[in-house]
């Protein structure tokens, strides 16, 4: 605000009565003035920077949800991936032992040429059931790398987050200290 002078004011005399205090009142009252002014501007950029660091708080409040919910997904495929493994490997295993049992009933093929029939029919069920698991383990492990792909970019975002909250804290701690030194 502009400070308002009388016509004698640039001559440093007053006239009338109360000259100089006059004068001493209208420097305190434009003083007064000015710091209210400074107060109110200072009180909206507060307002500012708590809003700032909320929508910063909620940001990283809804990015760590997001992860935890990713994070309990990616469990429950490794888990998935995990079963599936675990079938394949009981497939290999029944395999080696149907081809063991295979041999045997080939020295024996005379005796057992009916059963023969029988084994490799169910080699052939247990054959189709490991390609079809080792099929599932496969798309387990396409979807557990793309849940790690997305757990990377949450990170990154959770860290881009966690950075803008820390320069908006800074600035509102360096706001607040400009306050405190006033």
């Amino acid at each position: 605000m502009m400070q308002r002078r009388g016509p004698s004011a640039s001559s440093g005399k007053w006239r009338g009565k109360g000259g100089p205090e006059n004068r001493g009142m209208k420097v305190i009252e434009n003083r007064a003035l000015k710091d209210e002014e400074k107060m109110e501007l200072q009180e909206i950029q507060l307002k500012e920077a708590k809003h700032i660091a909320e929508e910063a708080d909620r940001k990283y409040e809804e990015v760590a949800r997001k992860l935890v919910i990713i994070e309990g997904d990616l469990e429950r495929t490794e888990e998935r991936a995990e079963l599936a493994e675990s079938r394949c490997r009981e497939m290999d295993e029944q395999i080696r032992l149907m081809d063991q049992n295979l041999k045997c009933l080939s020295a024996a093929e005379e005796k057992y040429s009916q059963k023969e029939d029988k084994y490799e029919e169910e080699i052939k069920i247990l054959t189709d059931k490991l390609k079809e698991a080792e099929t599932r383990a496969e798309f387990a492990e396409r979807s557990v790398a793309k849940l790690e792909k997305t757990i990377d970019d949450l990170e990154d975002k959770l860290k881009c987050t966690k950075e803008e909250h820390l320069c908006t804290q800074r600035m509102l701690d360096q706001t607040l200290l400009d306050l405190n030194e006033m």
